[in-house]
């Protein structure tokens, strides 16, 4: 199975589908997940967990269970799963909010997993954008009015960041994991660029609202 992109929903809260999936794109719900993305008018490739969270539904066949104890979570088999597939991107729903804020902060690691696999994912929150760069730089549109962007060093420390297109911008910084010093910052130009030339950024920005309506989750 040779696919560009992968959906996974998870369990937590979904606040509305930004990105369609197109034909040869992989749909995957982890457990629960499988609810939201009913919910957002997609039939999942797979449903994959241990069905801690929900029943296991009667009327679907494409199935995978997986035992309750176990080192990965739900979303992160189902990520394997997507590298397995040879997807490239993968786009993660209901990975933050819900009651469960451990699992936003594993869902915000398994983007660096993502990462140094050659892929990038993107975890969707309340209308922001989340991704990981790694000795790298990532340009973004604005496409909100003094939309916001926070970064956030994981790992030890990240070196040689500039920020240029931004509210506060920034040349061969440091960040490092004990100081917010990135967190709500706002994009001014056109486009914005972020670079880290040694380490590893969680890096977000703001996205318009949705629309009222069944996808819009609202």
């Amino acid at each position: 199975m040779d696919r560009k992109r992968c959906f996974i929903f998870a369990a937590g809260t979904f606040f509305g589908l930004r990105e369609t999936p197109g034909p040869g794109d992989a749909v995957i719900a982890a457990d629960a997940g499988y609810r939201t993305c009913r919910q957002a008018g997609l039939v999942p490739d797979l449903l994959l967990g241990d069905f801690d969270s929900m029943e296991e539904p009667g009327d679907f066949a494409r199935i995978q269970r997986v035992p309750v104890e176990k080192d990965d979570t739900d979303t992160m088999l189902a990520i394997k799963t997507a590298l397995a597939w040879g997807c490239g991107e993968v786009y993660l729903y209901g990975g933050t909010g819900g009651k469960r804020l451990d699992h936003t902060l594993a869902n915000l690691q398994s983007l660096l997993y993502l990462r140094r696999r050659g892929a990038r994912g993107y975890l969707y929150d309340d209308d922001f954008l989340w991704t990981v760069i790694e000795n790298e730089s990532l340009t973004i549109p604005k496409t909100v009015e003094w939309g916001l962007f926070s970064a956030f060093c994981l790992g030890d420390r990240a070196e040689g960041i500039d920020e240029v297109g931004f509210q506060y911008p920034l040349q061969d910084a440091v960040l490092t994991p004990e100081f917010p010093l990135g967190v709500s910052n706002h994009i001014v130009e056109p486009e914005a660029t972020i670079t880290v030339r040694r380490g590893t950024l969680a890096v977000g920005w703001q996205l318009p609202p949705l629309a009222a309506g069944p996808e819009g989750g609202r």
